[in-house]
């Protein structure tokens, strides 16, 4: 599983075969196929494991938002750029449109959980404008534009979000 998450995030999952899945894992395709069945079953597995480890990578306190911030650019930091590929696939692989529909699932609970504390007192349909700000804000993508296409260095991109997030909850 680990082979299969580094080569996800080097090419699009339609290169990723067993036998390059074998070679990494220092196994025989037999020992692959015997472990876990088939392709989409070595797909399962590893997704699942990433799900689980995504959720775990981004627990941090509800309500504090510095801390949450940090969070976030640390797990963007690991992982932003194959969840970027993943992105740029899901129109045409299932698998990928299955993977990053969890994630964007995952990422909303996040960003629920992360600010309940702040929007405590906001009625819908507020509440809900709200979140989906946050959810914009605190996106994969706006990571990229800051450190990748801004090129800023991770304390002024964390600085900006913090803004950003700061601006928006001032409106709550």
């Amino acid at each position: 599983m680990e082979a299969v998450l580094a080569l996800a995030n080097e090419a699009p999952l339609s290169a990723l075969v067993l036998p390059e899945v074998a070679a990494r894992s220092g196994v025989s395709v037999q020992t692959v196929l015997r472990q876990f069945g088939t392709r989409e079953g070595l797909l399962d597995a590893t997704q699942e494991l990433a799900s689980a480890r995504v959720t775990a990578e981004r627990e941090v306190v509800p309500g504090d938002v510095p801390a949450a911030i940090t969070n976030l650019f640390d797990h963007y930091e690991l992982r932003g750029d194959g969840v970027l590929l993943l992105l740029g696939q899901e129109s045409w692989e299932p698998r990928a449109a299955k993977i990053t529909t969890e994630g964007r699932s995952i990422h909303r609970n996040w960003v629920e959980r992360v600010f309940a504390p702040l929007l405590a007192d906001t009625a819908e349909p507020a509440r809900g404008e709200i979140l989906d700000l946050l959810v914009v804000a605190c996106d994969v993508y706006t990571w990229k534009l800051l450190r990748r296409d801004r090129k800023l260095d991770r304390e002024d991109a964390e600085s900006r979000l913090l803004r950003l997030v700061a601006s928006i909850l001032q409106g709550a």
